[in-house]
Formats: C-alpha cells, sequence, structure tokens
C-alpha cells in the first residue's frame, strides 16, 4: 500500500481480530492429500500461532505428514453485521513441530497456557499431544464488500498489504431469441 498510515491501520486491526478469538479453523490434507477442515484452540506468538494438537486428532497426524495448511480466523455468526461478508483472515502457514522440553515448547506451551488455563498444562503432559507452530506465508484480511486486503510476508499482521479491488461487477444481461419470444 502507497499510504503507510492506513496499512499500519490495517495491520493493527488484523491483530485486533486475530487477538479476539480463541479458536481457529485448520484444513489441512491426508496421507492421500484429501482435504480435513477441524478447529483448535491457538495462541498468539511473535509472527506464529500456537496449537497443540494429540496424535488421536486427524489434524495432528495430517500436520505431520504434510506441514502446509490453511488456516481461518473468523468472527462469531451471532455478532457479525452481514453474514456474507464476516470479518476473517485466512493464512497459509508451514506448520512447523516443537520438539517436547525445547525452549520453543516452553514458549509455545506458557503463551497457550496465559491464554486458555490450566487445561493446557494437563494435555501438554500427555505423550500424544504435539505442539505445532504455524508460520504465515501469505494470507487475505476481509473486513465486508469491497474491503479485501492481500497479507503478503511471514507476519501475521503482513509485511505488505495490498486493497483487492478488482472483483465484484454486474453480469452483463444478455437475452437471446428464445426469451424474448
Amino acid at each position: 500500500m502507497k499510504n503507510k498510515g492506513l496499512e499500519q491501520q490495517i495491520s493493527d486491526e488484523i491483530m485486533m481480530m486475530v487477538n479476539s478469538r480463541k479458536t481457529l479453523m485448520l484444513s489441512t490434507l491426508d496421507e492421500n492429500n484429501h482435504p480435513y477442515a477441524s478447529y483448535a484452540a491457538f495462541a498468539v506468538g511473535r509472527d506464529c500461532l500456537y496449537v497443540l494438537l494429540s496424535d488421536i486428532a486427524v489434524h495432528g497426524v495430517n500436520l505431520r505428514i504434510h506441514p502446509q495448511a490453511s488456516v481461518l480466523i473468523i468472527e462469531d455468526e451471532d455478532s457479525a453485521i452481514e453474514l456474507f461478508a464476516r470479518l476473517r483472515v485466512t493464512y497459509q502457514v508451514e506448520a512447523e513441530w516443537i520438539e517436547v522440553d525445547s525452549d520453543a515448547w516452553h514458549v509455545g506451551i506458557a503463551l497457550l497456557t496465559e491464554r486458555h488455563g490450566q487445561r493446557i498444562t494437563n494435555l501438554s503432559q500427555l505423550s500424544d499431544f504435539r505442539l505445532f507452530k504455524l508460520k504465515p506465508k501469505g494470507g487475505r484480511y476481509v473486513k465486508g464488500f469491497g474491503k479485501a486486503y492481500q497479507i503478503d510476508g511471514g507476519t501475521l499482521a503482513g509485511e505488505n498489504l495490498q486493497h483487492l479491488r478488482d472483483g465484484h461487477t454486474k453480469r452483463e444481461v444478455i437475452i437471446t431469441q428464445n426469451e424474448s419470444s
């Protein structure tokens, strides 16, 4: 964006949106490259998201097989002003499995515990739970009709934002000879 003030405002809005939600929708691929949609509780790290997933959960297994995924963070239907243009941010992410008891493990678990409480401490002590760091590769922020922004770069708020201006146009009405008879 040419207007750096507006770009900073949109970046701030993106982070407010991300921080206002506690769960995200997660789309992963299984061993046959079939998509699988699910959700998970998350915490916000430094330009990343953390999720703690069980090996029993399909999405946990899928992330180990295919570390690329898509994340959707979206406002609740009940509070949306416009159901067809709900406030949302999507990211294409690279998932990194974090080794248990590493420094990165303790950072991620601390952030998840701060956000979700004692349940995280309990789950993190179970051997089938794995911590994943989801690093954004790009995404999109939508705040209404005609208000969509491409998020470029490896940060949650975007290193560069582009207002997507092309898109919605009225369809031309063509009357065929059969319709005019």
